[in-house]
């Protein structure tokens, strides 16, 4: 499929793959490289030529037609002549960034992991098989428009076309997925947004039922106190904007290890669109966007979209409105590879209930599943249609459609609106809280089995406030604005949980702090490690440690009040801080027991604060000041000698903490080891963006745009992490004629 290229374009193609040489930390090109670039450039002027005049001429045809262009830092510039070559490149690039990890996932999506890679994934397949992901997906892709199909199919193919021109640089045990289709693009989906986001198989069968695949995945994902995983997001009119230009911030959180929350940046260029931004690997379309025209970010949402049912078993079958009903029972098999290669066959009876299907869990619960969303099949094509469209009320017709079960978006445009939108299919019940809807449900009764969802007239959302700004952190949609919030008494009471994380507040707080930002604030603030815990804590802990007679807390005391309560690479007292916070609020930093004000509702962005027993919180001081010198050697370590962004050959000071001590740039950090911790998640794709004529955009890819072992973009962006510093996003074919690493034409 992959056409011959010119000979000037083979030259430098030639060239780019000779490694270059790397002494230190520097990116060293020798005079080979040095013409390499010059020809490069000139064959992108070239092309970029021929693209232009393909935007007046474009093709009829569906078969692909375009080139990838490579950054410097990896990053995949699609241009195509038509909408089917955008999504192959796409594809293409992805499996040249990430084709080990993608290749992984589509096999996982397809419930025959266990049949690639073995017995560590039988459970995860088990789970996938009894909710019939497999089958929906491939009725899903039957559901799709021949043009939607026309997309994924390309993307699918642009995967096999790079895994067959470069076997060597994917492994044996990838390759056994091979050779994908447009069906495992929507499989994929379904079982990320379903079964993933909505009903995972941690949060269906906890406890000892873990496997390999979920271990990939978020440690504790699934504990409600738990603020660090998720997103920020922001976005700001033209009344908060110094110069009238709206502006938008994305940035989610999710893990730093390959999964299927890894992210991927790209630039997707076609006549009519040209949209940038960032998706999980394995999506065809981009679910962080921006254009010249508008933007939307993503963060995880509060919201209940699925059921765990406890059922009551009563003579081989369960009890429903005061009768025995039996199971439907099912025989399904999965292939499981052995050690010596060869593939045995499992079969497994599925039961299910009225509710969905049925599990039994380690402690002997026998419970039921139902899941909202699965008749939603065309979220891919809601994402894509909001990538391109021009302007709110276009945006906004697609976001009606509620393809896309889960997640908060919030939008920015040139045309001047801001949204926050609570968006996700939410079961219409007859009652409960959020609470009684999250946990066990009672599966006994028919008033318990939801039927419908609510349309999104009946979703919260926020349009154009008055303050000019709105933000969300994973924070229900009640506080996103400037106070007043919403009224959570309006909305049925499991919409949503009623509460507000220091993040939240932290949030809210940085965007008061002027009138009128400029782009340059908005970075700075965004940039922000400081912790809204210390703030509120420290002057009253300091305060009571002045009259201890305790030499060691004197000297504690003395570090925190040196410290100032940001965790930036060269804060000494960050860490003390940290340990002694866990002590006051737990492992996660979310209890407030020990706080003289629990958060309030009625003060959301004052409380929590004091404390409750000044005395005790000084005895907690000494005892993480002992705790402090033990695992880090003294009470004023540098945070980020210990704290450091480290992938393969690159390990450099860290910054950045727990979201839950009220810290907006949140770097969930692992337990020490070796002498160092490194990031569990947190930050990922960054992208600050101020809309104009032309979006002016910078940001980063914190882990890199690759996950392959060979390449020079794993860990390569590391450094502007540490310095706290962002790319500026090139766009368009001058910028990318000076960044041009390699080129490829299909």
């Amino acid at each position: 499929m992959v056409s011959a290229l010119l000979h000037l374009h083979c030259l430098s193609a030639r060239c780019l793959q000779k490694p270059f040489a790397v002494h230190g930390r520097k990116l060293v090109i020798n005079r080979r490289q040095g013409l390499c670039r010059t020809l490069t450039a000139i064959t992108l002027s070239l092309t970029a030529s021929i693209s232009i005049a393909a935007q007046h001429h474009s093709k009829t045809e569906s078969t692909p037609h375009g080139k990838v262009v490579w950054d410097t830092y990896g990053v995949p510039h699609i241009f195509a002549s038509n909408t089917p070559g955008l999504f192959y490149g796409f594809g293409y690039a992805q499996a040249k960034g990430h084709g080990n990890l993608l290749l992984h996932l589509y096999g996982e999506s397809r419930g025959r992991a266990a049949e690639y890679w073995g017995t560590a994934f039988a459970a995860t397949d088990r789970y996938y098989a009894a909710n019939d992901v497999a089958e929906r997906g491939a009725d899903w892709y039957r559901q799709q428009s021949a043009e939607m199909k026309s997309y994924l199919d390309a993307f699918a193919q642009g995967i096999n076309d790079f895994a067959a021109q470069h076997p060597d640089e994917l492994s044996d045990e990838s390759k056994r997925v091979l050779p994908v289709t447009g069906v495992d693009v929507i499989t994929h989906w379904e079982r990320v947004m379903e079964f993933n986001y909505i009903m995972p198989e941690l949060k269906a069968l906890p406890s000892g039922n873990t496997t390999t695949e979920a271990a990939l995945h978020l440690p504790n994902a699934l504990e409600a106190a738990r603020d660090d995983d998720g997103s920020n997001g922001w976005a700001i009119a033209p009344v908060k904007s110094a110069n009238g230009h709206p502006m938008l911030l994305m940035n989610p959180h999710l893990g730093w290890a390959p999964s299927y929350q890894t992210y991927f940046e790209a630039q997707l260029s076609a006549p009519g669109i040209d949209m940038y931004g960032a998706t999980q690997v394995g999506f065809p379309v981009l679910r962080f966007c921006f254009t010249d025209d508008h933007g939307i970010t993503n963060t995880v949402n509060t919201i209940s979209a699925g059921t765990i049912y406890k059922l009551t078993l009563r003579d081989d079958g369960y009890l429903y409105d005061g009768t025995v009903h039996k199971f439907d029972v099912k025989t399904k098999s999965i292939k499981v590879r052995q050690a010596d290669g060869s593939l045995k066959e499992e079969s497994f009876q599925v039961r299910a209930s009225v509710h969905g299907p049925v599990f039994t869990r380690k402690d002997g619960t026998t419970i039921a599943t139902r899941v909202a969303g699965l008749d939603r099949p065309f979220g891919i094509e809601e994402y894509w249609n909001i990538d391109k469209a021009k302007g709110f009320a276009a945006v906004e017709a697609e976001l009606k459609r509620l393809q896309v079960p889960t997640f908060n978006i919030l939008y920015a445009g040139r045309d001047g609106h801001i949204l926050y939108q609570f968006n996700g299919v939410v079961p219409v019940r007859t009652h409960g809280n959020f609470p009684y809807w999250s946990g066990l449900v009672p599966g006994d009764s028919s008033d318990n089995l939801w039927t419908k969802v609510h349309p999104y007239e009946d979703l919260p959302r926020v349009l154009d406030p008055p303050a000019g700004w709105i933000q969300n952190t994973n924070n229900p949609p009640w506080v996103n604005t400037a106070l007043p919030a919403l009224d959570p008494t309006k909305y049925p009471p499991y919409m949503s949980p009623v509460s507000l994380s220091l993040r939240s507040e932290q949030s809210a707080l940085l965007l008061e702090q002027k009138n009128k930002l400029t782009f340059d604030d908005f970075v700075a603030l965004k940039l922000s490690t400081r912790s809204l815990m210390a703030d509120r804590l420290l002057p009253e802990l300091l305060e009571g440690a002045s009259s201890s007679s305790d030499p060691l807390v004197k000297q504690a005391a003395a570090v925190l009040r040196a410290w100032n309560h940001h965790d930036d690479n060269d804060a000494r007292g960050a860490l003390l801080f940290e340990t002694w916070a866990g002590k006051f609020a737990g492992p996660q930093f979310s209890s407030d027991k020990n706080y003289q004000s629990p958060w309030s509702m009625s003060d959301p962005l004052g409380t929590p604060k004091g404390l409750k027993d000044p005395q005790q919180a000084v005895a907690m001081l000494a005892d993480a000041a002992r705790d402090t010198i033990a695992k880090y050697g003294a009470l004023d370590r540098p945070f980020g000698e210990v704290s450091r962004f480290h992938i393969a050959d690159v390990n450099v000071p860290g910054n950045g903490g727990f979201g839950n001590t009220g810290i907006f740039r949140v770097i969930t950090w692992s337990p020490l080891a070796q002498g160092e911790r490194n990031p569990i998640h947190g930050e990922t794709f960054i992208a600050l963006v101020e809309f104009s004529d032309h979006a002016k955009a910078v940001g980063i890819t914190t882990y890199g745009e690759s996950s392959q072992p060979a390449s020079p973009h794993r860990g390569d962006q590391l450094s502007l992490l540490s310095e706290k510093k962002f790319r500026t996003f090139w766009r368009t074919p001058s910028e990318l004629a000076k960044h041009t690493e390699a080129e490829m034409k299909f």
